[in-house]
């Protein structure tokens, strides 16, 4: 995995940092390369988790057909109303990179909206921090923060077992 593009400067992702700053939610149209859409049988409701539980923003809405949300840059979902029976576990799971310091926000306000949503935060072997949230339309959402590079923890060694060598922060 020598070979890469570097493509960190197009990335609204911060680097790894334990005071890293989350960017301000992206109001800019572009064409987008990744976006979720998730069915929901009350679109107000899943809105609100959305915005008060996960910080997007509503970029627009269609009333009753399309809500478009937008945390950072490329970080899109679509909210619409469920045409079919919803069931009862979660079909697939989208993830959205966030910082440290937003872990435990995330976590308070989900667990406000919707007692027992969330699941961690946990620390994962490729070095991140995560929390799971089941959101009211039962869709699997997972943020995702990754921690300071330390070329000797365990970490480390796992991703340099697999051949992975992450880069310098000054190679970025």
């Amino acid at each position: 995995m020598s070979d890469y593009y570097n493509a960190f400067e197009i990335s609204p992702v911060p680097d790894a940092a334990v005071d890293a700053v989350p960017p301000e939610p992206f109001r800019g149209i572009y064409a987008m390369p990744m976006f979720v859409t998730i069915p929901t049988p009350d679109l107000a409701a899943s809105v609100d988790f959305w915005v008060n539980g996960f910080g997007f923003i509503d970029l627009f809405t269609i009333p009753e057909q399309i809500t478009h949300l937008r945390r950072w840059a490329f970080q899109d979902a679509l909210l619409v109303p469920a045409t079919g029976k919803m069931t009862s576990t979660p079909a697939a799971s989208v993830s959205f990179s966030c910082v440290l310091s937003e872990i435990d926000r995330i976590i308070e306000a989900c667990e406000a909206l919707q007692p027992g949503c969330t699941e961690g935060p946990r620390h994962t072997p490729w070095n991140t921090v995560d929390v799971e949230v089941v959101t009211p339309e039962n869709a699997r959402v997972i943020f995702t923060a990754a921690k300071p590079f330390d070329p000797e923890s365990q970490e480390a060694r796992n991703l340099a077992a697999v051949g992975i060598t992450p880069p310098n922060s000054d190679d970025r």
